[in-house]
């Protein structure tokens, strides 16, 4: 039976719930050393199996990552595609916050590969919004988002570099965003984009292409993005 603190909370998840909160209060960040098993074992008076479980548990969720040899340290925050959401509310998710530089923003009528994807006539009007996503005045990744111009008229206008663009969908053009089918693969860094991303050239990417519908089935937005593979991870559940 798992040991009890006084509240009927597994003592495993009281030292997770303690860690957390040292997380979150900024007084534990990305590289700090987290006390030992044998440590967290005194400090909350539990068996060093218990403590040890704690630990497991956090690293395989990805707060911690335990050094052979050296001891526990917190874990660079990763981001998790689980869910279709914003990077704005990705990086929430992982008390972050957002920022965005714009790279490109303009209408063109030369990518057919796009238009093909969004169900639009050939050399229709497309929006190509890159963006440079950032966190912590960390860059992560290396967005292109494309939309139709005649759906979305005066999209240009709008904040783009301080709200979500799926809010500005939702709130602007009313509409419900329902799911998105994707391509995910690996690639390599060219020189600019290393050189945006702030790692070397050939340095590995996850690259992700999306294509995102409203909850009517209707092709809304088509999306490349580059995601630096230290930085994010890719969760995938199977069922059989």
């Amino acid at each position: 039976m798992p040991q009890k603190c006084g509240n009927g909370l597994p003592a495993y998840q009281r030292i997770q719930a303690a860690i957390r909160k040292r997380i979150d209060a900024g007084q534990l960040r990305a590289d700090d050393a987290e006390a030992s098993e044998r440590d967290l074992a005194k400090i909350h008076q539990v068996s060093l199996m218990t403590a040890r479980h704690a630990l497991a548990s956090l690293e395989r969720e990805g707060v911690v990552e335990r050094r052979r040899g050296i001891g526990t340290f917190v874990a660079t925050p990763k981001i998790h595609f689980n869910k279709l959401m914003s990077y704005t509310e990705q990086m929430a998710s992982r008390s972050m916050t957002a920022a965005a530089k714009i790279l490109v923003a303009k209408v063109i009528h030369d990518e057919q590969e796009v238009t093909a994807r969004l169900s639009v006539p050939p050399h229709s009007g497309v929006i190509k919004l890159e963006r440079l996503r950032q966190a912590s005045d960390e860059p992560f990744a290396l967005e292109t988002c494309y939309l139709s111009d005649a759906e979305f008229p005066n999209l240009l206008s709008t904040p783009l570099g301080r709200d979500s663009l799926f809010k500005i969908l939702e709130r602007n053009y009313q509409v419900e965003l329902g799911y998105a089918d994707e391509e995910v693969d690996a690639t390599a860094a060219d020189p600019r984009t290393a050189e945006h991303l702030g790692i070397r050239r050939g340095d590995p990417l996850l690259r992700i292409r999306q294509l995102i519908y409203s909850a009517k089935g209707k092709a809304i937005m088509y999306v490349l993005g580059l995601y630096r593979s230290d930085r994010h991870k890719l969760l995938i559940r199977r069922f059989r």
